[in-house]
């Protein structure tokens, strides 16, 4: 196996850690998650202050340097204590998310990724 990396903007539930670390091992053929957490991810990416925002983006820097990580992977959870809203407004928090990752210009790929009650993990469109 090759020892490539992708970094995961995740919640800090621990519920979502394992199957978004799973799918994209399986999906993109990868050894490593680089793990970037914060309660309600999603929601802090899209609504948070720059304050909040810029010290994601300094670890994602990190992750992108020291491991050449090259897809940043945004999720969204059932279920979220942080961001406690239906899954369309989680849709949409991912996809303003991208948004500003993709402000950062880091040159990477951005995918949004979904678990549901279930702990199925699926992609988002962006």
């Amino acid at each position: 196996m090759n020892k490539k990396f992708v970094t995961a903007l995740n919640c800090i539930d621990g519920r979502t850690q394992i199957p978004v670390t799973n799918w994209l091992k399986e999906n993109f053929n990868i050894a490593y998650v680089d793990l970037i957490t914060e309660p309600g991810m999603n929601k802090v990416l899209s609504q948070g202050s720059i304050c909040e925002t810029e010290r994601i983006k300094e670890k994602v820097i990190i992750s992108i340097t020291a491991h050449n990580s090259n897809l940043i992977a945004i999720v969204g959870h059932f279920d979220c204590a942080a961001n406690p809203v239906d899954k369309y407004k989680h849709f949409s928090d991912i996809v303003k998310s991208s948004y500003v990752v993709s402000s950062w210009n880091l040159n990477v790929r951005i995918i949004g990724l979904w678990v549901d009650e279930f702990w199925n993990v699926s992609q988002v469109n962006l």
